[in-house]
């Protein structure tokens, strides 16, 4: 929704909606680290692809068991050997 202004009115914060659907799913919401390592991991693989590897990326450590920063370190070390 707007204001007079036709500004958006704040919604539901990122960090209150992933907290809700971590309670949804019975998981854990993510730390504002864990949060910052995903981004960054989301950002090397939509910089060095396409956008859309950035969730896909982020779905494949999680499935793998891989942290997130350690997910984010190999991430810039694949991109920086991959060929171009």
């Amino acid at each position: 929704m707007s204001d007079e202004t036709g500004s958006e009115e704040p919604g539901t914060t990122a960090q209150q909606w992933l907290a809700g659907f971590a309670e949804a799913i019975g998981a854990p919401a993510p730390g504002l680290e864990v949060t910052e390592a995903l981004l960054n991991l989301a950002g090397v693989a939509a910089h060095d692809s396409q956008r859309i590897a950035a969730p896909i990326a982020c779905w494949m450590a999680g499935v793998a068991g891989v942290e997130p920063a350690e997910a984010l370190e190999r991430a810039r070390l694949y991109a920086a050997g991959r060929p171009r």
